[in-house]
Parts: structure tokens; C-alpha cells; sequence
């Protein structure tokens, strides 16, 4: 399983990076033949013109969305397009797992009747336990976040790529980084602040995090322009003794067999 960062940014797109978008990719035969199947786990604000730049966009199967703010899920609108007014033609229908009430949310988004949204571009599911998209196991897990959101715990190749989206501390967030091969986690937030609870992370509870789980790998990301990444790196490494760096817009990291 490979993971390329697409869009690193917390909160919304910063100078070197879009917002929240990240591309898993895995080989698979489903009976059909061999290929390269693809996901993108989140497609927040400004990151379909750098997704371009890293596969082409009519190859992903299927979109996984953490949660409903607009730096995961807004650059959905352009994807729509995309695949509706391609010069080849209408696109097949892709899955597009998220909570309740993403339909309505992005036909909202781009003004469409909720009634045709963008259900003719998108098969638009709700995260209702586990599900499987070619080679990836997928385990949507509730985490703690103003809006419904779902931590993502993402197995192929037999490889865990665990993905916190946003979360403040909680049960759920353990659960998904439980033995990880690699912890993607949130550092929206810095230490030594009244932060609000029940939002986002610091970099100290992400290693707190990936410590209590035994994630064998820690990536930070969704560090918002305005913090300096150093100081959540120190917090990280502070309290979590395994290999921690900042994502970064084009980074690969290879998972698994």
C-alpha cells in the first residue's frame, strides 16, 4: 500500500499546501485482472489541481471522507464537475463513503436541487461499519469532533495506515491507532494554550497517542498555517519515542508487501 500526501494543510489551504487530501494505492485483482486501485482518504479545499499533478483524477475508486468541514470535503464540488463534464464523457458513478447526510451537504455546497445533487456522478454511502473498496479494509471509527467524524483505519498489502481525521483525545482515536504501521494524526493545536476541548490535538497527545497504541510510525499533519511545525515536532517527539516527522505535500510512504 502506497500513501502519497496530497494536501497537508490544517484548517484551510496554506502557502505550500492544499487542505486535507490523501491517495492510497494498492494492487489488486478482483476477477477482472490485475491493476492499481485507488482511494483518496479526504478532498479538502484546493486539492484537486495538486491531485492532477499526482494521478489522474478519473483513475480513483472510490473518495473516504473523514467528516463534513470544508478542508476535507469541499474540493468534492470540482471533482464532480470533473467527472460530469469530462471532454470523454460522463463518468461512472464512484463510491463515496462519508456520515450522515454528505449528499445533501455537497449538492448544498455547489447549489444543486438535493433532490439530482451530485448522485449522478457519486454513490454516495454512509459509514455504517466496516467496508472494503478492492484491497483496502476500511473500519470507519466515531471520534470526537463538533460534527459527526470518523477516524479511518485503512489495512492492504497486510499493512494498518491509521488516520486520526479530526479528533480530540478519546477511545475511538486508540482504537484506530492500535498496532499501526503508520499513524497519521492531526496536530492542529500547540501546548500551553486554553485550547477549546473536544477539537483537535496537540503534538504532545498525538505522541501520547501513538505511544498508548504502539503505532510503529507517527505523521503529523493538518498543522494550520498560522502555528509553526516545529514546535508540534518537538511536542511529538517529546512524548513518543518511534519515528515522527510533518507530512508534506508529494511525500510517499510505502506500506506493507
Amino acid at each position: 500500500m502506497r500513501l502519497t500526501v496530497v494536501g497537508c494543510s490544517g484548517s484551510y489551504p496554506g502557502p505550500t499546501s492544499p487542505a486535507s487530501c490523501y491517495l492510497l494505492e494498492a494492487e489488486h485483482d478482483d476477477g477482472t485482472g490485475p491493476r492499481t486501485w485507488r482511494v483518496l482518504v479526504d478532498l479538502g479545499s484546493g486539492a484537486l489541481g495538486p491531485l492532477q499533478a499526482v494521478v489522474d483524477p478519473l483513475s480513483i475508486d472510490a473518495v473516504l471522507l473523514s467528516h463534513l468541514h470544508a478542508d476535507h470535503c469541499l474540493d468534492l464540488c470540482g471533482y464532480h464537475v470533473l467527472r460530469r463534464y469530462h471532454p470523454d464523457g460522463a463518468q461512472p458513478r464512484i463510491p463515496v463513503y462519508g456520515p450522515e447526510g454528505t449528499a445533501d451537504r455537497m449538492a448544498r455546497a455547489y447549489d444543486l436541487p438535493l433532490e439530482t445533487g451530485m448522485h449522478e456522478e457519486f454513490d454516495f454511502r454512509v459509514w455504517d461499519g466496516p467496508v472494503r473498496v478492492g484491497p483496502f479494509a476500511v473500519d470507519p471509527v466515531p471520534v470526537d469532533h463538533p460534527v459527526p467524524a470518523f477516524g479511518l483505519r485503512i489495512e492492504a498489502d497486510g499493512a494498518v495506515l491509521a488516520y486520526s481525521g479530526d479528533t480530540g483525545p478519546c477511545t475511538g482515536l486508540d482504537r484506530v491507532a492500535t498496532d499501526a504501521d503508520l499513524f497519521l494524526a492531526e496536530a492542529s493545536f500547540e501546548e500551553g494554550v486554553d485550547n477549546p476541548p473536544n477539537l483537535h490535538l496537540t503534538g504532545a497527545e498525538c505522541g501520547d497517542t501513538a505511544t498508548r497504541a504502539a503505532a510503529r510510525r507517527l505523521v503529523l499533519t493538518h498543522v494550520p498555517p498560522w502555528h509553526d511545525p516545529a514546535v508540534v515536532l518537538a511536542e511529538a517527539t517529546a512524548t513518543y519515542d518511534g519515528p515522527v516527522e510533518l507530512a508534506r505535500p508529494g511525500a510517499v510512504y510505502e506500506l506493507g508487501s
